[in-house]
């Protein structure tokens, strides 16, 4: 695995145009703003990409996909009177970005590099394309060029993401950190840097530091519902159950993921709420029905849900063979390995665990999976090694998990010849 230098760190687009002496608005001022420049500079291809720049920023703040949609229709029209218009090219590329189309991603910024090679973004892409694949040796070198280009905010978060997915959590913390000094225009950049920082402190245990930077990320940003996400889940690990349901009920109100469902179905559960914990296992179905009605294949997160929930398991390994489609990077071997576990398909999840493994990738919840598929083939060293290693990482990550690994450790630890 190739190391980057010490110097270089990571995050976000910022977005792909610039709105020169606006960079003070707010998103929905520059929308309005931009809306108007287009309604009096009618086809103006600049103006119609700057609208279109400040709708892909929307998307970010909201997770509102309509956002993306209409950030293609601009770029389309632009691109059918001037097909070779190098920053509706670049929207075309980060909307396909956000779209999850990472194999067009890179083939577009490759192809754009050629005639742009000084261009940052582009570097940037192509190694978000290339994580979400599971090429990181060529995402290193990519972020390592979009850093030579253009140190900052933008380019230290992403070499941070790399760091913590490769294995190098005290790194990765360390290029966070710089990225949030480095700060941006959009405070919704600045607070996706500090939730992100509040995730790495997290997972390997240090609650006080990840509750501190999801509280920054409020004060940045307020009503980012990541951050009351991040919040909710401090507060469970502590066994605040009442803090914790607020946290994640104010996220779901902003932006009903299946994420937040999911942990306050286990909240609600564990308060002895079994109605409001059944509500959410019913809005978790009409999440998947709206989904199959639009012809979405993949979902991750919900197949990881199903499979804790130990239901829906048929439509689980449906949504995590269909994303291992698009993408091969870690936590789609991860997601993929614990849905065939729960349904029963131990040899199978054992090698997507092994494949999720690889990177050493601090992420409790991937050697707690791991473990559990290694207890069930009884092999039962590699399993206590692995439960060991989650419980090492954060003993809480995730009060219902941890508590199975503790008791799984313990039994595998009795049985010890």
């Amino acid at each position: 695995m190739r190391n980057l230098p010490i110097l270089i760190l990571t995050v976000r687009l910022a977005g792909a145009a610039h709105f020169g002496g606006l960079e003070q608005l707010s998103t929905d001022q520059r929308i309005a703003v931009a809306q108007q420049a287009v309604a009096a500079a009618g086809e103006d291809a600049a103006t119609v990409n700057n609208l279109a720049a400040a709708y892909l920023q929307k998307m970010r703040e909201t997770s509102d996909f309509g956002y993306v949609e209409k950030a293609e229709r601009l770029v389309a029209k632009v691109l059918a009177t001037h097909p070779g218009d190098y920053e509706a090219l670049i929207l075309h590329t980060e909307a396909e970005l956000n779209r999850h189309h990472f194999a067009q991603v890179v083939e577009s910024t490759q192809r754009l590099s050629k005639t742009a090679p000084e261009d940052a973004r582009l570097w940037g892409m192509l190694g978000d394309a290339l994580m979400e694949i599971g090429d990181y040796d060529r995402a290193a070198s990519a972020y390592e060029q979009m850093v030579q280009l253009r140190p900052g905010l933008s380019s230290y978060n992403r070499v941070a993401w790399y760091r913590f997915v490769t294995g190098d959590a005290a790194g990765a913390i360390s290029a966070m950190t710089q990225a949030v000094h480095a700060a941006g225009a959009a405070p919704e950049n600045l607070a996706w840097c500090l939730v992100d920082l509040g995730h790495m402190y997290f997972k390997t245990g240090r609650l006080d530091e990840a509750q501190s930077n999801y509280t920054a990320a409020l004060e940045t940003f307020p009503g980012y519902h990541p951050a009351f996400a991040g919040l909710g889940r401090v507060h469970a690990a502590r066994h605040h159950t009442v803090e914790a349901i607020a946290n994640y009920r104010r996220a779901q109100a902003i932006v009903p993921l299946p994420e937040y469902a999911g942990a306050l179905r286990v909240l609600y559960l564990a308060a002895h709420h079994p109605a409001e914990a059944h509500q959410q296992d019913e809005l978790l179905d009409v999440i998947d029905q709206l989904a199959r009605a639009t012809a979405e294949k993949t979902n991750r997160s919900l197949a990881v849900i199903f499979a804790d929930e130990n239901r829906q398991l048929p439509r689980a390994l449906e949504l995590a063979q269909n994303e291992w489609n698009f993408r091969q990077d870690v936590y789609t071997y991860d997601a993929l390995a614990w849905v065939l576990y729960c349904n029963g398909r131990y040899a199978e999840a054992q090698s997507a665990a092994s494949k999720a493994l690889v990177q050493g990738t601090p992420e409790p919840a991937f050697y707690y999976h791991a473990g559990m598929i290694a207890a069930a083939r009884h092999r039962q060293e590699q399993a206590r090694e692995l439960l060991a290693k989650a419980l090492a990482l954060n003993p809480v990550w995730d009060p219902e998990q941890a508590a199975q690994a503790a008791r799984t450790l313990d039994a595998l630890t009795g049985s010890r010849p």
